[in-house]
């Protein structure tokens, strides 16, 4: 029994006291495992969804300027602006000045979501869903229309764009409620960095240096 409690205090003095490089990075890999199978699980689950904190990696949501400035730059590839694709979707710039995220936000933000039913989603909710690609997506909700199913079901399916962008592309442009993820409630300004420098400095080049041994 003794020698139990000598092992358990040794490995909690390691962990907890040590002040040394190994100590550091054990309490680094258990912060990791607490925060990615405990902490966030449960954050998950409280909200509703698989993904309740996403980082931001493109500027698809950034606004130049101030709202009017954004509100009158070119859309529709240069040939419209965007408040004249907005009012092709029938949102006025007084029903987007009530939107969530009016001003939109940056890459590196750090974006909370919680779950939602699709028939409540609106136009002008910011969801995050699945494209097919490495990292979800996360946009502006312009159109929404249902799909009658065999089973008597609706299916909801959802334009989406990006504040930014001119366009939508094809996969933004019929987004079925299958693939949502969650509606974005707040964000945490320029926090996401973390993960983005981590992915582009860490993981990117050890991922290319296997494939050159390969």
């Amino acid at each position: 029994m003794e020698g139990k409690k000598s092992i358990f205090g040794k490995v909690w003095h390691f962990i907890w006291e040590e002040n040394s490089v190994w100590s550091w990075i054990v309490n680094i890999l258990l912060a990791f495992l607490l925060i990615k199978f405990l902490i966030y699980p449960g954050i998950g689950l409280a909200m509703g969804t698989s993904h309740p904190i996403v980082a931001v990696i493109s500027n698809s949501m950034e606004h130049d300027g101030n709202f009017e400035q954004w509100w009158n730059s070119p859309a529709c590839n240069f040939q419209c602006t965007q408040a004249e694709l907005y009012e092709h979707y029938n949102i006025t710039e007084q029903q987007f000045l009530h939107f969530n995220f009016r001003n939109g936000f940056n890459k590196g933000d750090i974006i909370f979501l919680r779950g939602m039913p699709a028939e409540k989603i609106e136009k002008g909710t910011v969801i995050v869903f699945n494209a097919g690609d490495a990292e979800p997506i996360i946009h502006r909700v312009v159109d929404k229309w249902s799909i009658a199913e065999a089973n008597g079901n609706a299916e909801y399916h959802f334009i989406t764009k990006g504040d930014y962008n001119q366009v939508s592309l094809l996969k933004e442009a019929d987004v079925s409620e299958k693939q949502i993820l969650g509606i974005a409630l707040f964000r945490i300004p320029y926090a996401g960095y973390i993960k983005i420098w981590f992915v582009d400095y860490v993981v990117k080049p050890i991922f290319t240096l296997l494939a050159h041994k390969q």
